[in-house]
C-alpha cells in the first residue's frame, strides 16, 4: 500500500511538472549601472527544439515578444526594451519576411531609475514555435518591489520574488474555503466523528507518539482525498489538451445551462435533506467496504478510515465542496486546487489537533439538537447559493425567468425565515423544542435580520455593492428609483448612430451606457469619430463582472470618462442565444465551426489578446493597446488612472 501511495504522489508531481507545457520560462534580475540608473534584466530559457520570436514588430507575421510596464511610485523608464543577446535573423518562407528569433536562451533589458519605495508591474507576452507547430501566445505577470529586491551585477534568479497581480481575490477565495471547511465540521455527519476517530488513534496504538503520528497521517489522507481528484482532473486536461482545454471545461461548467441547472437541482435536493425531508446516504456497500478495511492497524487501514469519513460525511459536505469549486472556476489554473486544499486543511486540522492535545476533547460540546440546527441553517444557505446557478443559466441564455427583483425577493424571504428559525419561531422535523434562545442565536438572528434590511432597498434599485457579484445585473431590474437612474443630462458624445449590431436582443451595457456589442463595428465607429476604444470582455453569468460593474464602473468619474471620452463595446464571452449570420461564422484551426456570438467572442479574445478570463478591460486606439489591460480589481482609483493613461496615450499618439 505504501508503494502504491508513493507512486500516486510521484505521478501527481510528474503531471504537475508536465502541466507547465509552455517551453519558455522567465527569470528576472536587477543590475546597478553605477551612474544612477539600473537595468532590469529578463532571461528566457527556451526548451530544445523551440525558438522564441524577438521584439518585432511583424505586420502579418508571428506574434513578437512584448513587454508592458506599469510603474508605482517614483519610477522613470529610460528608453524602450532592448536586447541583452542579439536574435538570429533569417528569411521565413511561411510568413514571407525576415524574422528574428532565439534558441536556447534570450535576454531582454530595460533601463530605469527610481527613488524611494517604488515598484514595476511587468506583463510579458510571447510566442514560440518548433518545426511542427506553434504554442499560442502566452503571457506572464511579475510584480517587482524595487525597495526590497537585491541589486546585483549578474542575472540572479529572482523568479520566486515575483508575485502575481490581483492576489487579493485569491486570498478572499481561500478565506471563504477555510470558512466552509470549518462549517462542514459542525454538521451532524462530521462533528460526532471527531472524538470517536481521535480516541481510536490514541487508544488503538501501542504508545501515544504512534497514535499522534497515525492521527496526523489520517489528517493528511483526508486532505489528499479532497484535493487530489480535482487536481488530477485539472492537470490531466492541461496535459492532454493544454490550457485552452482546461479553460473551456471551466467555462462550460460556469456558463452552460446543463451543469448550472444540475447544480441548482442538487442544491435544492440537499437543502430539502438538511430540512429533514429525507436522508441522503451513499450505498451501504461502498461505505461498509471502506469501513471494513479501516480496521487494519497499518497505513492502508488509516487511508481507508479517512476514506470512510469522506464517504459518510458526503451528505453534509457534498454541496459545500460544490460551492467551493464552482466559486473558484472563474479563477486561474491553480485556483480550484488551492481553494480545495484550503477547504480540506480546515476540515482535517481539528482531527490532528485533538489527537495532539486529547484534553481538548473534554471541552467539546456534546452532540445534540444544536447540530440539527446547524444543518437547517446550512439548508437555508444552500437555497440562497443554489439560486445563483439558476440565475447564471437564465442570464447566459436570456430566458428572462429570474430578474433582479425576483432573485432579491427570494433571498429576502429565505433569510427572513432563517432569522425566525434562529429565534425559535420555526421548527423542522428533527428539531428539539426551543424554550429559550442563547446569546449566540440572538446575535446570529440580529445579523441575519440586518442583512435582510440591507437587501430591501435593492427592490427599488439600490446597488447593494456588498453582494453585487451574486445578483443578476442591474439591467434586469424593472423598476429603479430616479436617484439610481442615469442622469438625463449625462453626456453621450460617443452614442452610436442608429441601431447597433446585436443591440435588439437581451444584451445591454451597465449603468445606461451606450455602445456596441460587436468589436469590428465598435472599432470602425471609434476610428470614424476619433476616440479610443474601451473593450469590456464580460459575461452574462460572470459574478466578478457584476461586482466590477457595481463597485467600480458605477463610480461617477469613471462613468463620465466612458461616456465622454471613449467608445464602449461589451464583448460577451458566454452568450449562448445570439446567433450570427452564416457569413460571420468562424472556423477554428482545428476545423470547428463557431456559430454563436459568445463562442466567437471568446475565440477572438483568446486569439487577438491572449485572454479567456472575465472580466477583462482593454483600451485600444489607432490599432494598438493604449495601456496595460486590467482584470478583476476593485481599486476604483487605479481604474480611473487606467482610463486617464489610455486617453493620454491616445492623444499623445496623435501629435
Amino acid at each position: 500500500m505504501k508503494k502504491i501511495i508513493l507512486s500516486i504522489i510521484a505521478s501527481i508531481c510528474a503531471i504537475a511538472l508536465n502541466a507547465q507545457d509552455n517551453p519558455v520560462t522567465w527569470n528576472w534580475s536587477i543590475n546597478d549601472d553605477g551612474d544612477g540608473t539600473k537595468t532590469l534584466v529578463f532571461d528566457a530559457t527556451v526548451d530544445e527544439g523551440f525558438h522564441l520570436y524577438d521584439l518585432g514588430p511583424y505586420e502579418g507575421g508571428p506574434t513578437p515578444t512584448s513587454f508592458t510596464f506599469t510603474t508605482e511610485g517614483d519610477v522613470e523608464l529610460i528608453g524602450s526594451v532592448g536586447y541583452g543577446t542579439e536574435p538570429v535573423r533569417a528569411n521565413d518562407d511561411i510568413f514571407g519576411m525576415e524574422i528574428g528569433s532565439f534558441t536556447g536562451t534570450a535576454r531582454f533589458i530595460q533601463k530605469f531609475r527610481h527613488q524611494g519605495n517604488a515598484g514595476i508591474n511587468v506583463t510579458i507576452e510571447w510566442m514560440c514555435c518548433n518545426d511542427v507547430s506553434c504554442i499560442p501566445p502566452t503571457d506572464e505577470e511579475f510584480t517587482i518591489d524595487l525597495s526590497s529586491t537585491p541589486v546585483t551585477d549578474t542575472a540572479a534568479d529572482n523568479e520566486s520574488a515575483a508575485t502575481p497581480k490581483n492576489t487579493g481575490h485569491l486570498w478572499s477565495l481561500i478565506l471563504e474555503a477555510i470558512l466552509w471547511g470549518i462549517a462542514a465540521l459542525l454538521t451532524p455527519c462530521v462533528f460526532p466523528m471527531i472524538p470517536m476517530t481521535v480516541s481510536y488513534f490514541i487508544k488503538g496504538s501501542g504508545d501515544k507518539l504512534s497514535g499522534k503520528i497515525h492521527a496526523m497521517t489520517y489528517g493528511l489522507f483526508i486532505i489528499l482525498l479532497y484535493t487530489v481528484p480535482i487536481a488530477l482532473i485539472i492537470l490531466i486536461t492541461r496535459v492532454v489538451g493544454g490550457a485552452a482545454v482546461t479553460a473551456d471545461i471551466f467555462n462550460w461548467l460556469s456558463t452552460h445551462w446543463l451543469p448550472n441547472i444540475i447544480f441548482f437541482l442538487v442544491f435544492m435536493v440537499f437543502a430539502a435533506s438538511f430540512f429533514g425531508a429525507f436522508e441522503i446516504v451513499l450505498p451501504s456497500s461502498m461505505v461498509n467496504g471502506s469501513d471494513s478495511k479501516s480496521d487494519r492497524k497499518s497505513l492502508a487501514g488509516i487511508f481507508f478510515m479517512a476514506l470512510t469519513l469522506v464517504l459518510v460525511s458526503f451528505s453534509c459536505t457534498g454541496p459545500i465542496v460544490g460551492t467551493v469549486l464552482i466559486k473558484s472556476t472563474e479563477g486561474e489554473f491553480w485556483t480550484p486546487m488551492i481553494t480545495m486544499l484550503a477547504f480540506s486543511v480546515a476540515f482535517a486540522l481539528p482531527f490532528t489537533l485533538f489527537a495532539l492535545f486529547p484534553s481538548f476533547l473534554q471541552k467539546l460540546p456534546k452532540s445534540g439538537g444544536w447540530l440539527n440546527s446547524v444543518k437547517v441553517v446550512l439548508g437555508f444557505i444552500e437555497i440562497a447559493l443554489g439560486l445563483k446557478f439558476l440565475s447564471t443559466a437564465d442570464q447566459t441564455y436570456q430566458w428572462g425567468i429570474l430578474d433582479r427583483e425576483t432573485y432579491l425577493a427570494i433571498w429576502i424571504v429565505c433569510f427572513s425565515m432563517l432569522g425566525f428559525y434562529l429565534l425559535g419561531k420555526l421548527r423542522f422535523k428533527n428539531d428539539s423544542p426551543v424554550e429559550h434562545i442563547s446569546v449566540i442565536r440572538l446575535a446570529l438572528s440580529i445579523a441575519v435580520f440586518s442583512f435582510v434590511v440591507y437587501m430591501i432597498p435593492g427592490m427599488w434599485g439600490a446597488p447593494l455593492k456588498a453582494i453585487s457579484g451574486y445578483l443578476p445585473p442591474m439591467q434586469t431590474q424593472d423598476f429603479v428609483l430616479e436617484k439610481y437612474a442615469v442622469p438625463q443630462n449625462a453626456a453621450a458624445v460617443a452614442e452610436p448612430e442608429g441601431t447597433v449590431k446585436y443591440g435588439d436582443g437581451g444584451l445591454k451595457l451597465p449603468h445606461g451606457l451606450t455602445g456596441f456589442f460587436d468589436l469590428d463595428e465598435a472599432e470602425a465607429y471609434a476610428e470614424k469619430i476619433g476616440k479610443p476604444l474601451f473593450i469590456d470582455f464580460t459575461g452574462l453569468g460572470c459574478m466578478n463582472c457584476r461586482e466590477m460593474e457595481a463597485r467600480v464602473l458605477s463610480d461617477p468619474q469613471i462613468l463620465q470618462t466612458l461616456r465622454e471620452d471613449y467608445v464602449v463595446v461589451a464583448v460577451f464571452g458566454d452568450d449562448k442565444k445570439t446567433q450570427v449570420s452564416q457569413e460571420e461564422w468562424v472556423v477554428t484551426e482545428s476545423g470547428k465551426t463557431l456559430k454563436t456570438l459568445g463562442k466567437i467572442n471568446s475565440y477572438r479574445m483568446l486569439k487577438e489578446f491572449g485572454v479567456n478570463a472575465q472580466p477583462y478591460y482593454i483600451l485600444k486606439g489607432k490599432g494598438k493597446l493604449l495601456a496595460p489591460p486590467r482584470s478583476y480589481d476593485l481599486d476604483v482609483e487605479a481604474f480611473r488612472r487606467f482610463l486617464r493613461d489610455g486617453l493620454e496615450a491616445y492623444k499623445a499618439d496623435g501629435k
